[in-house]
Order: C-alpha cells, then structure tokens, then sequence
C-alpha cells in the first residue's frame, strides 16, 4: 500500500514578481495508508494546493515527495519502491497519476453532452487497455453506486446526488490506491453529504487511501476520519489522529 512523505514542500505563484505569494510553505506530512486523511481550513488557507502537489498534477516550488511501496509500468524492478515523484519527468508522472490516485473535483468536472457510462471510463481510456474490460468495469461501478440506469443518459440530466455519484466512479475506474476529493459536500445539502461519508466508508472498508479537503463538519467531525490536518496560511497549525 502507498504511504506518502512530504518533506518540507512549499509552492509559490508568480515567482520573482510584485504578486508573488506562497500557498503552502514548507509543510511535512506523511499521509498513512487505508486511512482517511481530511485536511481542514478556510478557503485560502493552502489545501487544495497541497492536494494537487500530492496528486502529481502540480510540481512543488521547493521540497520532496515519496510515494512508497508502487509499481509504475515504466520501473524496472518488479518489487514496489519508494519514488520521488517530485523530480520526474512529465510522462513518468501521468502514468503515477493515472494508475495511483483517482481525483473527485469540487465541480465534479464531467463532460456534458457524453453519457455517464462515457464520462466514467475517459480515465482508463490512455492506460491503452482492452475497452471491454473497462467498460465492463464502469458497468460494474455504476451498479456498485446504483446509477446503473442513468449508464446512456447525459450527465446533465442527473441530480447533484446522482452526479457525484458519477464522478466517484469515474475516480475509481483505473482502481486507485489513493483517492483524492476536493471539498466534495460543497454543493450538497445535508443528506447528501452524508450520503457520500458512507460512500468513503465502503472505499475504507476496501483498503483505499483517502485524503479530503473539506471545511465541513459533517466531513471532518465523521467517525471514519482517521486524522484531521488544520491548514491556515498555507502551514500546518495542527496534525494529528482523531481524539
């Protein structure tokens, strides 16, 4: 299972002009593997930052992060390694990307005008595998997450429930270790919120990592959060199991 080290990672914008900022500074972190990990604080304060350095879809201005125990198509030894993925060349990074972690975005970031069953398997499409296996898969998924009946049906025609429902599937297709979600309840009332905790719980119970951006309660005050990460200013100000 993949444990992820972040050793002194700092990010800034806008490097060496008047507007420069940094939005996260010099954080250390290891995010543990099968446990859900909610990083928490008000907007501006650096996490979403974080979680796309972690996710290898930004490169961080300073500092280094391991992902361990993996196995990407283009190492050479068969047995998994730690990797820094800080420092690899952009073709190296989209296969970690691709077979590694699935990404479930604040607005969900599905195509309109292509059906569901379409917009889950898009991920799979670039690991060059059979289409019949994954779209066997994103049948299987869509069954797992009862919209099985939406499978033909554009993704504008669905509810906001029903919609992020989608996109989590759409995350899982390439069977991730890792998960990564955006403020996912951000858009969602109550119940649906909680609708998609219990959601994580199944992905816990099925040895997934998972880490959530998330100010809202109902995420980071859950029973299934292993550990609660406080950001403010682009810093940790606190880290720790759950009480």
């Amino acid at each position: 299972m993949n444990m992820i080290s972040l050793t002194n990672i700092s990010k800034s914008f806008h490097v060496g002009k008047a507007s420069q900022f940094v939005a996260v500074n010099d954080v250390s972190l290891d995010i543990e593997p099968g446990k859900v990990t909610i990083l928490k604080g008000p907007s501006g304060s650096g996490k979403t930052t974080l979680m796309t350095l972690i996710g290898c879809m930004a490169r961080p201005t300073s500092g280094r992060i391991v992902l361990s125990g993996m196995r990407a198509a283009w190492m050479a030894s068969e047995e998994p390694a730690g990797v820094e993925i800080t420092s690899l060349p952009e073709r190296f990074l989209n296969d970690i990307r691709r077979r590694t972690f699935g990404f479930v975005f604040q607005q969900f970031n599905l195509l309109k005008g292509i059906s569901v069953l379409e917009n889950v398997m898009l991920p799979a499409y670039p690991t060059g595998e059979d289409h019949r296996e994954f779209a066997k898969r994103a049948g299987v998924l869509l069954e797992q997450f009862s919209i099985a009946r939406h499978a033909s049906s554009p993704v504008e025609w669905l509810s906001g429930g029903e919609l992020q429902r989608v996109a989590i599937a759409r995350a899982l297709i390439n069977d991730p270790s890792v998960i990564i979600a955006d403020e996912p309840t951000a858009h969602l009332d109550t119940a649906l919120s909680r609708e998609f905790m219990t959601i994580v719980g199944t992905l816990k119970k099925a040895g997934k990592t998972i880490l959530i951006a998330s100010h809202d309660p109902i995420v980071f005050d859950s029973p299934l959060a292993d550990r609660v990460v406080e950001m403010r200013d682009g810093v940790i100000t606190s880290s720790g199991p759950k009480p």
